[in-house]
């Protein structure tokens, strides 16, 4: 896989709550540089990222109920609305974990469809933060997450404190998902290998704040 295609599968992430905007367009640099093919930031930045990279393919990805995912079903589904407005054309918003954990699935499923529904569209992903998880849980998730209407389902927002995404659990979304829905590899992955062994266990899309280094690996390998 060249640098270019490794690009195209890359979501470029802006995400610390500290980060300013001239970190926010610094991060649109790296993309604009690479030619990374999607930019994840908070909301706040969906504007600032967008008009950063006109001109350009890349495409903008807002976060939505991130990183807890404990917000209402009212208040994700309108920050997704007004993402999309405001130029996002994909979202990642995270899943209710308490209430999938509580057997609550009913709760789980509506949801993500709420978010689906007011993206009018736009692919959304469902971050599962897998690392809090069993792998019965992880299973049920991606089952959710499928007949809610979703696009992809994700192992990690990146920032809890037991982990982030692992080789076991993009095989195992992969498995239960099947060969065509979306599967993305985020949290904690930072070089070309760790990529590597994402794509090869089974993701389509990687989430990295290490876009830049990742890719130049490519030419030294």
């Amino acid at each position: 896989m060249t640098a270019d295609e490794l690009a195209r599968l890359l979501d470029h992430s802006v995400l610390k709550p500290e980060a300013t905007e001239a970190d926010v367009l610094a991060g649109a640099n790296v993309v604009r540089q690479w030619r990374v093919g999607y930019y994840c930031v908070q909301p706040t930045w969906v504007r600032a990222a967008g008009a950063a990279l006109s001109g350009t393919d890349a495409q903008i990805v807002a976060v939505v109920g991130f990183p807890h995912g404990c917000e209402r079903s009212p208040t994700k589904a309108s920050a997704a609305s007004l993402a999309v407005d405001e130029g996002a054309r994909e979202l990642d918003m995270v899943i209710n974990i308490g209430a999938l954990k509580g057997g609550d699935t009913t709760l789980v499923e509506t949801d993500i469809a709420a978010v689906v529904r007011a993206a009018n569209g736009i692919p959304v992903k469902v971050i599962l933060e897998t690392c809090v998880l069993s792998d019965a849980e992880k299973r049920l998730a991606c089952r959710i997450v499928r007949n809610a209407g979703a696009a992809f389902v994700k192992t990690s927002t990146g920032f809890h404190a037991l982990g982030g995404a692992t080789v076991a659990d993009v095989r195992l979304m992969r498995a239960e998902v099947g060969p065509t829905f979306g599967v993305k590899g985020s949290g904690g992955i930072r070089t070309l290998a760790d990529t590597r062994a994402m794509i090869d266990a089974g993701a389509n899309r990687i989430g990295t704040s290490a876009s830049a280094a990742i890719l130049a690996a490519v030419s030294l390998a």
